[in-house]
Formats: C-alpha cells, sequence, structure tokens
C-alpha cells in the first residue's frame, strides 16, 4: 500500500524547511548580496570587536533619510529589515571622523586620490547624481566606498552615521569581480 502525498502538504512543508533555513541562516549572520559593488554571492555579518578603521569592509544600515529613499526608489538598494525598511550596505571604509574629504572629479582623502573613485554626474539611466560637497568627516560619522565605477557611496550620499554599523562583512560563497 503506498501513501499519496497531497501536493498542498508537500508544497507546505517544502516552504517551511526553506524558511527555517532561511531564518537559521539570517541568525548566523549570512547575507546575499546580489549587487556589483562587490562579488556577489553568500557573505558573512562578522562581530566588530574593536572601533571601526580605515579599509574595514563592513555592513552598515544606511540612515533612515529623505536621500537613501530616493536611493531606493531608483533601485540603487533594496528593501530590507534596516531602520527606514532598507537593506544593509556592503562598503569599505574610506575614512572616519576628523578626515578631509575633497570632491573633485574624484575623491581625495587627507590630500591623496582615493583610487577607484571618479565621480560621475548620471547615473546609468541619465538620471542626475548630486555629488557629495566634502568636508571634514564629522566625529561618530564614516566615509564609505567602493572601487566599482557605478557603486552608490559616500561619493553620493556624503557620511553616515557609524552607529548603522552592522560589523565586517566576510564573503562566504561568492563569484564575479
Amino acid at each position: 500500500m503506498t501513501l499519496r502525498r497531497s501536493p498542498i502538504v508537500i508544497l507546505s512543508a517544502g516552504a517551511a524547511i526553506t524558511i527555517g533555513i532561511a531564518a537559521a541562516g539570517w541568525w548566523a549572520g549570512l547575507r546575499i548580496n546580489m549587487t556589483p559593488s562587490y562579488p556577489r554571492g553568500l557573505w558573512r555579518i562578522e562581530l566588530l570587536d574593536r572601533p571601526v578603521a580605515v579599509g574595514d569592509r563592513v555592513f552598515i544600515c544606511p540612515p533612515d533619510t529623505d536621500e537613501f529613499e530616493r536611493a531606493f526608489r531608483r533601485g540603487y538598494i533594496r528593501r530590507g529589515l534596516c531602520p527606514g525598511g532598507l537593506s544593509p550596505l556592503i562598503k569599505t571604509v574610506a575614512a572616519v571622523g576628523g578626515e578631509r574629504i575633497d570632491v573633485t572629479e574624484q575623491v581625495s582623502i587627507g590630500g591623496r586620490p582615493l583610487p577607484g573613485s571618479d565621480v560621475r554626474h548620471a547615473d546609468a539611466a541619465g538620471r542626475p547624481l548630486s555629488g557629495f560637497a566634502g568636508g571634514i568627516v564629522p566625529s561618530g560619522a564614516l566615509y564609505l566606498h567602493s572601487d566599482h565605477a557605478g557603486s552608490y557611496d559616500s561619493r553620493y550620499f556624503g557620511t553616515v552615521p557609524a552607529t548603522g554599523l552592522l560589523g565586517l562583512a566576510r564573503p562566504v560563497l561568492t563569484f564575479g569581480p
């Protein structure tokens, strides 16, 4: 005698297993990156048990501002579980509080050009981009960067509060540049 399982029961069990795996990964700090700013794939949020430093690749929640809501509407960032309902960003810390940022056609930090920091005046869809004016990074704030030419980073949105820092960004299983 064979038992026939209802397709609804099978689909429900499959959905429950998938949700369980996704929830376990979420609680373990695993995130999926599908943006081109860093290699696509599976990343882990690693606890940062020291002050954040220049060169750290981090996960950070964008502040709940009109600028980031506009970025969402334009498709630069996605919905997620950060305040304001946005997803965390993966970026490299290029400057911390007290450092001077100069923005012209390229970014300079402390008088040194930042590699891969050419400033674009329009996005891939031809919409105008307003650039960060530059200045001294406030205490408790971070200037974030990605070498990817089309990255939406501090070249355009300026500094962000370090309070949104979730931890270091570590690749687990990634592909691409």
